[in-house]
């Protein structure tokens, strides 16, 4: 009967990412129906991505009950991550590599 229970709680929390996941795809499509600049566009897809993979991330992957390790691999990833992305702006930026690049 326990058992029961917790599969069907389970269950209603799938179901109910999956619609939020949809609701987010929804919008997504009706972003791109508007006529925003295009960072804007950008900024919105992004932010609607990361929260779509945040619940993937979280419920279908199992994250959300994982231990306080897995949490910090995750943190120290998207560091190195957001690094190596901020690594061209500051090349780009440098005034001795502004002269030499072709």
């Amino acid at each position: 009967m326990d058992q029961s229970h917790d599969i069907k709680k389970h269950v209603r929390t799938y179901i109910a990412v999956f619609i939020a996941l949809l609701a987010l795809t929804m919008v997504t499509v009706a972003v791109s129906y508007l006529h925003l600049e295009v960072h804007e566009a950008i900024v919105i897809a992004l932010i609607v991505a990361t929260v779509k993979g945040g619940l993937v991330a979280s419920f279908f992957m199992h994250l959300i009950s994982e231990k306080k390790a897995v949490y910090m691999a995750l943190v120290l990833t998207a560091v190195f991550f957001a690094a190596l992305m901020w690594l061209p702006l500051f090349a780009h930026s440098d005034p001795i590599m502004m002269n030499h690049v072709p």
